[in-house]
């Protein structure tokens, strides 16, 4: 049998049916529930710090042990998952995951919820990397911002579940029970993606030619119905990436555009909206009213991804990310203008809404884009990692400006970053919008051949 499968060629000339239906949904709840958890630090902490089982610092030490653990949790699946496989790793951060929640509704204080925080953190972490990077080497070029920014629909709606679950359970039934619900469900859906198949792109790249041609013949027949189709692209011929090939022109501004980027995104998510509630009860709303409030910005959530996931083929990643980074700045600077409840309100989910653009955009569709196959999760993985790490003092800082400069204080923070976002996209940002993944790296890989020596070129 031939080496080459054409994995990548065959896959994009696919039409969408069943099967990557089937694909988004079994990838999709998973990172729901991922998104459900990783905002359920919204309702618990405020509903902990009410109740006096936790303190403001304590909830801070709680926020930075979610990043720590997601810290190594990205990194960790980064190298896994471009060693074992997108299937190995996907199941086990959602069984650790599911595990740990549920034991976290038993901790006795907060120092034990901490430490089994940190666990949920590493599955969370490690989700966040396999999930959208698995869906990318799946779907059609042509469509591919589409269905990787409904991955984070899936995501991102997990907040205002969590808030209105929030609001509805906890004064009833307390906190604890939020974490059962993260749990159980997790490990429903972990037995459920046993069915998962594993990425032929990814099979190919590591050599697994035979098992690569298995399966995308499989995936042709059920997808085709036995009609005939497009003849794909002709194979990339692609030079194997090896790891230091990321830390060196022209994939080092990549690398550099993917941190930047994961590092605003992430201290717009954990340094503003997951802070919501706790901001609001240490202004004297009551617990309930505090999340009342956070659930209607919450709503901001699913909007701003669905409008990401919808324009990001049409528009191109690059004009969408800087185009949302502008409209968050202006209304970071009208926000704290704003007394009124009611404006309030509205000013906040026009705030959120171009927040959760990027966030579809660089979680979802941009950065896995930007790396080849061998190297995808682990390139994601080290952004993800600095991403995650530098937003484990986020929430000292957040304290600290909250504390001494009110709500303000806080959004400067913010727009200092998103205006640091737009110069770096603007700059270094490639532009990936209906490219197929194999082009995206044989660029990448004329790049590199124009930056050797003569000498060099010609005898690899």
């Amino acid at each position: 049998m031939s080496t080459i499968v054409n994995a990548g060629g065959r896959l994009d000339r696919l039409p969408a049916g069943r099967f990557h239906y089937r694909i988004m949904w079994l990838i999709g709840i998973g990172m729901f529930l991922d998104g459900f958890d990783i905002y359920l630090a919204a309702t618990v902490l405020g509903a902990t710090l009410a109740s006096g089982f936790s303190t403001l610092g304590q909830n801070a030490f709680f926020v930075s042990a979610t990043f720590v653990g997601m810290m190594l949790g990205a990194f960790a699946t980064g190298f896994l998952g471009d060693r074992y496989g997108r299937r190995f790793t996907y199941q086990i951060n959602l069984l650790l995951f599911g595990l740990a929640s549920i034991a976290a509704a038993f901790a006795p204080n907060m120092e034990v919820l901490i430490f089994l925080r940190f666990l949920i953190g590493v599955g969370l972490g490690a989700e966040n990397v396999v999930g959208y990077s698995t869906m990318t080497e799946f779907v059609p070029s042509r469509t591919r911002g589409r269905w990787l920014g409904l991955m984070a629909v899936f995501v991102v709606t997990g907040l205002p579940v969590a808030s209105l679950l929030g609001y509805l359970i906890i004064p009833l039934f307390g906190w604890r029970t939020m974490f059962v619900i993260g749990g159980v469900a997790a490990l429903a859906v972990w037995y459920m993606r046993k069915k998962l198949p594993e990425s032929p792109r990814w099979l190919e790249s590591v050599g697994r030619t035979v098992e690569a041609e298995e399966l995308v013949s499989k995936i042709e027949a059920e997808v085709s119905g036995g009609r005939p189709l497009p003849p794909p692209s002709p194979a990339a011929i692609l030079p194997r990436v090896e790891m230091s090939a990321l830390f060196r022109p022209p994939m080092l501004s990549r690398m550099i555009v993917g941190c930047v980027t994961l590092v605003v995104v992430n201290t717009l998510l954990y340094g503003f909206v997951t802070w919501l509630p706790t901001f609001f009860v240490s202004q004297g709303l009551s617990t309930a009213k505090s999340f009342g409030f956070a659930l209607l910005m919450g709503l901001g959530a699913p909007v701003g991804s669905a409008i990401g996931a919808l324009t990001s083929d049409a528009w191109g990643r690059k004009p969408t990310i800087i185009g949302a980074s502008l409209l968050a700045i202006v209304f970071g600077i009208i926000y704290p203008q704003v007394s009124d409840p009611v404006w309030l309100s509205v000013v906040g989910f026009a705030l959120t809404v171009p927040i959760y653009i990027l966030v579809a955009l660089l979680f979802g569709i941009y950065i896995p884009e930007l790396f080849p196959t061998e190297v995808r999760l682990r390139a994601s993985g080290i952004c993800q990692t600095l991403g995650r790490g530098a937003t484990i003092v986020t929430p000292f800082i957040v304290v600290s400006l909250f504390q001494s400069h009110g709500i303000s204080g806080v959004l400067v923070m913010m727009i200092g970053l998103l205006a640091l976002q737009i110069i770096v996209v603007a700059v270094l940002g490639i532009e990936p919008k209906a490219r197929r993944l194999e082009e995206l790296a044989q660029s990448e890989a004329d790049d590199i051949a124009d930056t050797m020596p003569v000498g060099k070129q010609t005898s690899s």
